[in-house]
Protein backbone atom coordinates (compact mmCIF):
# COMPACT_ATOMS: atom_id res chain seq x y z
CA UNK A 1 0.00 0.00 0.00
CA UNK A 2 1.16 3.77 -0.34
CA UNK A 3 -0.14 5.19 3.02
CA UNK A 4 -0.16 8.93 3.06
CA UNK A 5 -0.13 10.64 6.70
CA UNK A 6 -0.61 14.42 7.94
CA UNK A 7 2.09 14.26 10.40
CA UNK A 8 2.24 18.80 10.61
CA UNK A 9 0.76 18.27 13.98
CA UNK A 10 3.90 16.67 15.18
CA UNK A 11 5.32 19.06 17.72
CA UNK A 12 1.91 19.14 19.51
CA UNK A 13 1.34 18.43 23.50
CA UNK A 14 -1.34 15.44 22.69
CA UNK A 15 -1.69 15.20 19.33
CA UNK A 16 2.16 15.14 18.45
CA UNK A 17 2.47 12.42 21.04
CA UNK A 18 0.05 10.31 18.88
CA UNK A 19 2.10 10.80 15.60
CA UNK A 20 5.71 10.14 17.10
CA UNK A 21 4.72 7.05 18.88
CA UNK A 22 2.41 5.69 16.09
CA UNK A 23 4.57 6.04 13.41
CA UNK A 24 7.60 4.49 15.57
CA UNK A 25 5.61 1.35 16.01
CA UNK A 26 4.47 1.08 12.40
CA UNK A 27 7.93 1.20 11.64
CA UNK A 28 8.60 -1.61 14.28
CA UNK A 29 5.70 -3.61 12.51
CA UNK A 30 7.99 -4.10 9.33
CA UNK A 31 5.79 -4.34 7.05
CA UNK A 32 6.64 -2.99 3.30
CA UNK A 33 3.67 -0.51 2.85
CA UNK A 34 5.25 2.64 1.82
CA UNK A 35 4.58 5.67 4.53
CA UNK A 36 4.53 9.12 2.66
CA UNK A 37 4.86 11.58 5.54
CA UNK A 38 3.10 14.84 5.08
CA UNK A 39 5.39 17.50 7.28
CA UNK A 40 6.88 21.52 6.97
CA UNK A 41 10.50 21.66 6.33
CA UNK A 42 11.67 22.31 9.71
CA UNK A 43 9.97 18.97 11.08
CA UNK A 44 12.04 16.95 8.31
CA UNK A 45 14.88 16.25 10.87
CA UNK A 46 12.13 14.59 13.37
CA UNK A 47 11.58 11.41 10.83
CA UNK A 48 15.43 10.72 9.83
CA UNK A 49 15.30 7.85 12.27
CA UNK A 50 12.85 6.17 10.10
CA UNK A 51 13.07 3.15 8.06
CA UNK A 52 13.20 3.77 3.66
CA UNK A 53 9.77 3.24 3.50
CA UNK A 54 8.96 6.30 5.22
CA UNK A 55 9.64 8.79 3.14
CA UNK A 56 8.61 12.94 3.80
CA UNK A 57 6.99 15.28 1.45
CA UNK A 58 7.46 18.76 2.32
CA UNK A 59 4.69 21.02 2.46
CA UNK A 60 4.46 24.14 4.72
CA UNK A 61 0.84 25.39 4.93
CA UNK A 62 -0.98 25.04 8.27
CA UNK A 63 -4.19 23.16 8.65
CA UNK A 64 -5.73 26.17 9.87
CA UNK A 65 -5.09 28.65 6.54
CA UNK A 66 -8.17 28.76 4.10
CA UNK A 67 -5.76 27.58 1.11
CA UNK A 68 -5.22 24.23 2.88
CA UNK A 69 -8.53 23.00 1.77
CA UNK A 70 -7.06 23.09 -2.04
CA UNK A 71 -3.40 22.82 -1.32
CA UNK A 72 -3.38 19.63 0.71
CA UNK A 73 -6.13 17.48 -1.88
CA UNK A 74 -3.99 19.00 -4.61
CA UNK A 75 -0.92 17.27 -2.55
CA UNK A 76 -2.54 14.20 -2.28
CA UNK A 77 -4.22 13.64 -5.59
CA UNK A 78 -0.39 13.65 -6.67
CA UNK A 79 0.68 11.47 -4.26
CA UNK A 80 -2.23 8.62 -5.09
CA UNK A 81 -2.33 7.24 -2.39
CA UNK A 82 -4.40 4.06 -1.21
CA UNK A 83 -5.18 5.98 1.95
CA UNK A 84 -4.38 8.84 3.68
CA UNK A 85 -4.62 9.19 7.58
CA UNK A 86 -5.66 12.51 9.18
CA UNK A 87 -4.38 12.50 12.71
CA UNK A 88 -6.51 15.25 13.89
CA UNK A 89 -9.87 16.84 13.30
CA UNK A 90 -8.92 19.33 10.78
CA UNK A 91 -10.00 17.36 7.59
CA UNK A 92 -9.56 19.93 4.32
CA UNK A 93 -13.09 20.29 2.78
CA UNK A 94 -12.14 19.24 -0.19
CA UNK A 95 -9.84 16.02 0.61
CA UNK A 96 -9.72 12.79 -1.50
CA UNK A 97 -11.07 9.52 -0.41
CA UNK A 98 -10.52 7.34 0.79
CA UNK A 99 -9.33 9.07 4.33
CA UNK A 100 -9.26 7.89 8.45
CA UNK A 101 -9.82 10.38 10.38
CA UNK A 102 -8.22 10.66 13.88
CA UNK A 103 -10.65 12.49 16.94
CA UNK A 104 -8.94 12.68 20.22
CA UNK A 105 -11.49 14.67 21.28
CA UNK A 106 -14.17 17.16 20.34
CA UNK A 107 -13.03 20.00 22.92
CA UNK A 108 -12.82 22.20 19.51
CA UNK A 109 -16.64 22.05 19.67
CA UNK A 110 -17.49 22.21 23.18
CA UNK A 111 -14.70 25.07 23.97
CA UNK A 112 -15.02 26.70 21.09
CA UNK A 113 -14.17 30.73 21.56
CA UNK A 114 -16.02 31.60 18.24
CA UNK A 115 -19.52 32.13 18.33
CA UNK A 116 -22.35 32.86 15.48
CA UNK A 117 -21.63 31.80 11.85
CA UNK A 118 -17.72 30.92 12.67
CA UNK A 119 -18.86 28.75 15.64
CA UNK A 120 -21.23 27.14 12.67
CA UNK A 121 -18.63 27.50 10.29
CA UNK A 122 -16.54 24.77 12.70
CA UNK A 123 -19.38 22.13 13.12
CA UNK A 124 -20.10 21.76 9.61
CA UNK A 125 -15.75 21.46 8.76
CA UNK A 126 -16.04 19.01 11.53
CA UNK A 127 -19.03 17.21 10.33
CA UNK A 128 -18.10 17.29 6.75
CA UNK A 129 -14.72 15.31 7.18
CA UNK A 130 -16.41 12.51 9.63
CA UNK A 131 -19.34 12.35 7.14
CA UNK A 132 -17.05 11.74 3.81
CA UNK A 133 -14.59 9.76 6.03
CA UNK A 134 -13.45 6.06 5.23
CA UNK A 135 -13.15 5.29 9.01
CA UNK A 136 -13.15 7.43 12.06
CA UNK A 137 -10.86 6.30 14.73
CA UNK A 138 -11.54 7.64 18.07
CA UNK A 139 -9.02 6.79 20.96
CA UNK A 140 -11.70 6.21 23.87
CA UNK A 141 -15.14 4.99 24.33
CA UNK A 142 -15.97 8.73 25.86
CA UNK A 143 -15.07 10.13 22.33
CA UNK A 144 -16.73 7.15 20.13
CA UNK A 145 -19.96 8.53 22.06
CA UNK A 146 -19.31 12.41 21.17
CA UNK A 147 -18.71 11.28 18.18
CA UNK A 148 -21.52 8.95 17.58
CA UNK A 149 -24.05 11.55 18.66
CA UNK A 150 -22.86 14.43 16.58
CA UNK A 151 -22.63 12.54 13.52
CA UNK A 152 -25.01 9.35 14.15
CA UNK A 153 -24.58 8.61 10.13
CA UNK A 154 -21.06 7.68 11.11
CA UNK A 155 -21.82 5.00 13.59
CA UNK A 156 -21.04 1.90 11.67
CA UNK A 157 -17.36 3.59 10.33
CA UNK A 158 -16.12 4.16 14.35
CA UNK A 159 -13.19 2.10 15.11
CA UNK A 160 -11.79 2.41 19.28
CA UNK A 161 -8.26 2.31 19.28
CA UNK A 162 -7.09 3.35 22.70
CA UNK A 163 -3.97 5.65 22.89
CA UNK A 164 -0.71 4.35 25.28
CA UNK A 165 1.91 6.41 27.27
CA UNK A 166 4.73 7.28 25.53
CA UNK A 167 6.91 4.26 25.99
CA UNK A 168 10.09 6.48 27.59
CA UNK A 169 8.13 6.85 30.04
CA UNK A 170 8.29 3.21 31.26
CA UNK A 171 11.79 2.70 30.90
CA UNK A 172 14.22 3.43 33.47
CA UNK A 173 17.22 4.69 31.19
CA UNK A 174 19.16 7.86 31.75
CA UNK A 175 18.74 11.15 29.56
CA UNK A 176 21.42 11.25 27.48
CA UNK A 177 23.80 14.14 28.67
CA UNK A 178 23.31 12.26 32.58
CA UNK A 179 27.09 13.04 33.93
CA UNK A 180 27.55 9.44 35.27
CA UNK A 181 26.87 6.14 34.79
CA UNK A 182 26.26 3.35 37.81
CA UNK A 183 24.40 3.24 40.29
CA UNK A 184 24.56 6.13 41.66
CA UNK A 185 23.82 7.88 38.39
CA UNK A 186 19.50 8.24 38.54
CA UNK A 187 19.85 9.74 41.89
CA UNK A 188 22.88 12.45 40.45
CA UNK A 189 20.65 13.03 37.32
CA UNK A 190 17.81 13.60 39.87
CA UNK A 191 20.15 16.17 41.69
CA UNK A 192 21.38 18.03 38.93
CA UNK A 193 17.99 18.65 37.98
CA UNK A 194 16.90 19.67 41.51
CA UNK A 195 19.70 22.26 41.32
CA UNK A 196 19.08 23.61 37.99
CA UNK A 197 15.31 24.72 38.93
CA UNK A 198 15.96 25.39 42.54
CA UNK A 199 13.58 22.65 44.19
CA UNK A 200 13.98 22.04 47.54
CA UNK A 201 10.42 21.30 48.92
CA UNK A 202 7.86 18.27 47.93
CA UNK A 203 5.52 19.73 45.03
CA UNK A 204 2.28 18.51 43.52
CA UNK A 205 2.49 18.27 39.44
CA UNK A 206 0.55 19.14 36.31
CA UNK A 207 1.94 18.92 32.93
CA UNK A 208 -0.26 19.92 29.67
CA UNK A 209 -1.82 23.03 28.24
CA UNK A 210 -4.19 25.41 30.22
CA UNK A 211 -6.65 25.54 27.82
CA UNK A 212 -10.11 26.55 29.37
CA UNK A 213 -11.21 22.53 29.46
CA UNK A 214 -8.04 22.12 31.36
CA UNK A 215 -9.41 23.30 34.79
CA UNK A 216 -6.47 25.11 36.22
CA UNK A 217 -7.69 27.63 37.61
CA UNK A 218 -9.38 25.58 40.27
CA UNK A 219 -6.79 23.11 40.41
CA UNK A 220 -4.84 26.10 42.31
CA UNK A 221 -8.05 27.18 44.26
CA UNK A 222 -8.08 23.49 45.52
CA UNK A 223 -4.08 23.41 45.93
CA UNK A 224 -4.24 26.82 48.11
CA UNK A 225 -7.41 25.05 50.24
CA UNK A 226 -4.83 21.59 50.41
CA UNK A 227 -1.59 23.90 51.38
CA UNK A 228 -3.79 25.46 54.34
CA UNK A 229 -4.46 22.08 55.78
CA UNK A 230 -1.32 20.66 55.90
CA UNK A 231 0.53 23.68 57.25
CA UNK A 232 1.49 21.45 60.09
CA UNK A 233 2.78 18.48 58.46
CA UNK A 234 6.10 17.51 58.78
CA UNK A 235 6.64 16.72 55.46
CA UNK A 236 4.10 18.43 53.16
CA UNK A 237 4.29 21.99 55.02
CA UNK A 238 6.20 23.66 52.57
CA UNK A 239 3.83 22.11 49.47
CA UNK A 240 4.39 23.65 46.00
CA UNK A 241 2.80 23.31 42.78
CA UNK A 242 4.47 23.12 39.01
CA UNK A 243 2.41 23.66 36.47
CA UNK A 244 4.10 22.79 32.73
CA UNK A 245 3.06 23.77 29.58
CA UNK A 246 1.95 26.80 28.23
CA UNK A 247 3.31 30.25 29.62
CA UNK A 248 1.14 31.93 32.12
CA UNK A 249 1.31 35.03 30.38
CA UNK A 250 -1.13 33.93 27.79
CA UNK A 251 -4.13 32.92 30.52
CA UNK A 252 -5.00 35.81 32.89
CA UNK A 253 -7.58 33.79 34.62
CA UNK A 254 -4.50 31.69 35.26
CA UNK A 255 -2.71 34.08 36.87
CA UNK A 256 -5.99 36.21 38.64
CA UNK A 257 -6.48 32.54 40.55
CA UNK A 258 -2.84 32.56 42.10
CA UNK A 259 -2.99 35.99 43.20
CA UNK A 260 -6.98 35.92 44.57
CA UNK A 261 -5.52 32.55 46.27
CA UNK A 262 -2.25 34.00 47.91
CA UNK A 263 -0.29 31.71 46.73
CA UNK A 264 2.24 33.52 44.29
CA UNK A 265 5.03 31.97 45.49
CA UNK A 266 4.14 28.40 45.93
CA UNK A 267 2.79 28.40 41.84
CA UNK A 268 5.69 27.97 39.71
CA UNK A 269 5.11 27.62 36.02
CA UNK A 270 7.93 26.43 33.77
CA UNK A 271 6.38 26.57 30.36
CA UNK A 272 7.73 23.62 27.85
CA UNK A 273 11.08 21.76 29.33
CA UNK A 274 12.96 19.38 27.59
CA UNK A 275 11.25 15.65 27.73
CA UNK A 276 14.62 13.76 29.64
CA UNK A 277 14.10 16.44 32.07
CA UNK A 278 9.66 15.84 32.30
CA UNK A 279 10.06 12.84 33.08
CA UNK A 280 12.43 13.13 35.88
CA UNK A 281 9.85 16.23 37.07
CA UNK A 282 7.01 12.56 36.97
CA UNK A 283 9.20 10.92 38.68
CA UNK A 284 10.01 13.62 41.90
CA UNK A 285 6.52 14.87 42.12
CA UNK A 286 4.84 13.56 44.84
CA UNK A 287 1.48 13.75 43.40
CA UNK A 288 0.19 14.59 39.71
CA UNK A 289 -3.06 16.20 39.48
CA UNK A 290 -5.42 16.12 36.63
CA UNK A 291 -8.93 17.89 37.34
CA UNK A 292 -9.81 18.33 33.80
CA UNK A 293 -13.37 19.04 32.61
CA UNK A 294 -13.03 17.42 29.31
CA UNK A 295 -10.89 14.72 27.89
CA UNK A 296 -10.94 12.79 25.30
CA UNK A 297 -8.20 10.29 26.62
CA UNK A 298 -5.45 11.73 28.97
CA UNK A 299 -2.29 10.92 28.21
CA UNK A 300 -0.65 12.96 30.87
CA UNK A 301 -2.31 10.85 34.10
CA UNK A 302 -1.11 7.59 32.32
CA UNK A 303 2.42 9.02 31.63
CA UNK A 304 2.84 9.77 35.94
CA UNK A 305 1.42 6.44 37.11
CA UNK A 306 4.08 4.64 34.14
CA UNK A 307 6.17 7.41 36.16
CA UNK A 308 5.53 5.45 39.43
CA UNK A 309 3.53 8.88 40.55
CA UNK A 310 -0.09 8.69 42.51
CA UNK A 311 -2.70 10.40 40.28
CA UNK A 312 -5.65 12.79 41.34
CA UNK A 313 -7.53 12.69 38.41
CA UNK A 314 -11.46 14.49 37.71
CA UNK A 315 -14.30 11.45 37.60
CA UNK A 316 -15.58 12.86 34.71
CA UNK A 317 -15.27 12.22 30.39
CA UNK A 318 -12.91 9.37 29.30
CA UNK A 319 -11.08 9.94 32.43
CA UNK A 320 -12.16 7.21 34.71
CA UNK A 321 -12.06 4.60 31.60
CA UNK A 322 -8.49 5.83 31.15
CA UNK A 323 -7.10 5.72 34.76
CA UNK A 324 -9.48 2.41 35.72
CA UNK A 325 -8.88 1.73 39.34
CA UNK A 326 -5.54 3.65 39.76
CA UNK A 327 -6.44 7.11 40.17
CA UNK A 328 -8.01 8.75 43.20
CA UNK A 329 -11.05 10.57 41.29
CA UNK A 330 -12.37 13.21 41.62
CA UNK A 331 -15.33 16.01 41.18
CA UNK A 332 -13.16 18.56 39.05
CA UNK A 333 -15.84 21.03 39.53
CA UNK A 334 -15.59 21.08 43.60
CA UNK A 335 -12.65 22.72 44.51
CA UNK A 336 -13.10 21.23 48.04
CA UNK A 337 -13.48 17.63 46.97
CA UNK A 338 -10.20 18.38 44.47
CA UNK A 339 -8.25 19.44 47.51
CA UNK A 340 -9.90 16.81 49.58
CA UNK A 341 -8.28 14.01 46.83
CA UNK A 342 -4.76 15.60 47.74
CA UNK A 343 -5.06 15.65 51.04
CA UNK A 344 -5.72 11.86 51.28
CA UNK A 345 -3.13 10.93 48.98
CA UNK A 346 -0.37 12.68 50.18
CA UNK A 347 -1.20 11.60 54.26
CA UNK A 348 -2.05 7.92 53.62
CA UNK A 349 1.47 6.06 52.97
CA UNK A 350 -0.53 3.13 52.75
CA UNK A 351 -3.13 4.26 50.31
CA UNK A 352 -0.27 5.68 48.27
CA UNK A 353 1.79 2.48 47.92
CA UNK A 354 -1.70 1.05 46.42
CA UNK A 355 -2.11 3.59 43.93
CA UNK A 356 1.70 3.32 42.68
CA UNK A 357 1.70 -0.48 42.02
CA UNK A 358 -2.02 -0.04 40.52
CA UNK A 359 -1.03 2.88 38.36
CA UNK A 360 1.63 1.32 36.96
CA UNK A 361 0.08 -1.83 35.92
CA UNK A 362 -2.60 0.36 34.72
CA UNK A 363 -0.45 2.23 32.50
CA UNK A 364 1.10 -0.74 31.25
CA UNK A 365 -2.24 -2.14 29.96
CA UNK A 366 -2.24 0.03 26.98
CA UNK A 367 0.56 -0.49 24.20
CA UNK A 368 1.66 1.30 21.31
CA UNK A 369 2.34 -1.74 19.02
CA UNK A 370 -1.48 -3.18 19.60
CA UNK A 371 -2.68 0.12 18.89
CA UNK A 372 -0.41 0.54 15.50
CA UNK A 373 -1.41 -3.26 14.54
CA UNK A 374 -5.13 -1.94 14.48
CA UNK A 375 -4.63 1.36 12.62
CA UNK A 376 -2.49 -0.97 10.27
CA UNK A 377 -5.58 -3.11 9.77
CA UNK A 378 -8.01 -0.36 9.26
CA UNK A 379 -5.86 1.28 6.32
CA UNK A 380 -5.57 -2.66 4.69
CA UNK A 381 -9.47 -2.60 5.13
CA UNK A 382 -9.93 0.78 3.49
CA UNK A 383 -7.55 0.46 0.73
CA UNK A 384 -9.23 -2.80 0.21
CA UNK A 385 -12.63 -1.51 0.27
CA UNK A 386 -13.81 -3.40 2.62
CA UNK A 387 -17.62 -1.59 4.66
Amino acid sequence: MRIAIDVRRIRDFGVGTYIRNLLQALATLGTPHDYHLICNTADKTQFAGLPRNFHTVIYNRRDASRLDHIELPRLIHGLRPDVTHIPFHRVPLLMPKPYVVTIHDLSSLYFDDATGLLHGAHIFRLRRGLERAARIITVSGATERDVANLVPSARDRIRLIHNAPDPQFMERKLPSDARAAGPEAAARERHRILERYQIRYPFLLYAGSIRPQKNIPRLIEAFAVARSSLENHPVYKDLRLIIIGDEISRHPNVRRAVIQSRVENCVRFLGFIPFDTLRIFHELAVAFVFPSLYEGFGLPPLEAMASGTPVISSSVSSLPEVVGGAAMLVNPENVFDIARGITEVLTNDELRERMIVAGRKQAASFSWPRTAREVLELYEEVAAGTN
